[in-house]
């Protein structure tokens, strides 16, 4: 089971909040998660990002891959601090 670190949508029209969740990678956006670790707020400026870090820790060790965007969030909040092979790179290496 494929096991990702991604957004789910909230909030209402025009009005974006996210939840940061893990979840399987063939689960709708906004359906079945497994566990929430945090939340994204962009409308504020600066945006707010709200995580559990020992979570967040908890399930890359356990193999979970975060999407892009989570990642470059978790960067900004210091958890992660490497850089992500991207497939390209992968492809590229063989």
């Amino acid at each position: 089971m494929p096991i990702r670190i991604r957004l789910r949508r909230a909030g209402r029209r025009k009005r974006p909040f996210y939840h940061i969740v893990v979840a399987d990678s063939r689960a709708p956006r906004d359906g079945k998660f497994i566990e929430k670790l945090g939340y994204y707020d962009p409308i504020p400026d600066p945006a707010v990002v709200e995580v559990k870090s020992d979570r967040v820790i908890h399930w890359l060790k356990q193999g979970a891959e975060p999407t892009e965007t989570v990642y470059h969030l978790l960067k900004k909040k210091g958890i992660l601090p490497l850089k992500p092979e991207s497939k390209t790179e992968e492809s590229k290496a063989e």
